[in-house]
């Protein structure tokens, strides 16, 4: 089975960043493809547009990634909603202004999870709420990254079984 132009546009290697997109604030993780692993970075604190951008051209600017994530929420029936499409625009956004490949990562209840998380480790709700967003985006980048070497991992099955 031939690789998908989607699959052939995605760079195997170098560092990716993701975002957890909200209104009020943008929760910011980094990772590499190459070991699968993705880290809590930083939290955006602005509703400016122009502020959000600064800083994102900064953190792209530092970390050079080879393509960025983005968080897409959508129901718990998989339906989107009004933010899956603001999204989407942010995504096409930064398509756009910073010429990268970007992916979506489904992110049903990131938030919910990186709460938990967060209350699991001992942090009290207000001083949680600090870390809460880089926390959504590593959990989004980590799923990102399970679902990308699941994928590849049922590509070369198929590809064994074809060669058989």
């Amino acid at each position: 089975m031939p690789e998908s132009a989607y699959d052939a546009a995605r760079p195997q290697r170098g560092t990716v960043l993701a975002f957890d997109f909200g209104e009020k604030r943008i929760g910011v993780a980094v990772g590499e493809r190459e070991l699968g692993q993705a880290h809590p970075l930083t939290t955006i604190r602005s509703e400016a547009n122009a502020e959000r951008f600064a800083s994102i051209a900064a953190l792209i600017g530092e970390w050079q990634p080879a393509s960025l994530v983005v968080g897409l929420p959508v129901s718990l029936d998989g339906t989107a909603h009004a933010m899956t499409a603001r999204c989407i625009r942010f995504a096409n956004q930064l398509r756009g202004r910073f010429g990268l490949a970007v992916e979506y990562a489904e992110e049903r209840l990131s938030s919910v999870e990186a709460e938990e998380r967060l209350r699991d480790c001992g942090h009290q709700a207000k001083n949680a709420r600090e870390h809460l967003d880089a926390l959504a985006a590593q959990i989004i980048l980590q799923c990102y990254f399970e679902r990308i070497a699941e994928d590849a991992k049922d590509h070369q099955h198929h590809a064994t079984h074809q060669a058989a």
